[in-house]
């Protein structure tokens, strides 16, 4: 079911917009697991959905969702803040 859902997204709205969501996704997700269980991932998410129109955005969000991948939240930290700090606060 989800490969068919995320074949679907590519179709109905390009690899880039697909892409985007799931780094913001994972990224404010990551964010309220490691930072703050009451941080509200929704509007993280649609927030930089939003902003991931922009390609200099979408990268940095690229970069974000590459660099936290596989770390703990302590290497996440000290390893990715860098490519972090302009998607979640």
């Amino acid at each position: 079911m989800k490969k068919a859902l995320f074949v679907f997204l590519v179709l109905v709205t390009g690899c880039d917009s697909v892409d985007a969501a799931f780094d913001c996704n994972d990224i404010c997700n990551r964010y309220k697991d490691c930072f703050n269980s009451n941080y509200d991932s929704g509007a993280c998410e649609a927030r930089c959905r939003d902003k991931a129109d922009d390609d200099t955005y979408r990268r940095q969000a690229d970069r974000c969702d590459a660099c936290i991948d596989d770390r703990s939240c302590a290497s996440a930290v000290f390893n990715c803040t860098a490519e972090c700090a302009s998607i979640v606060p």
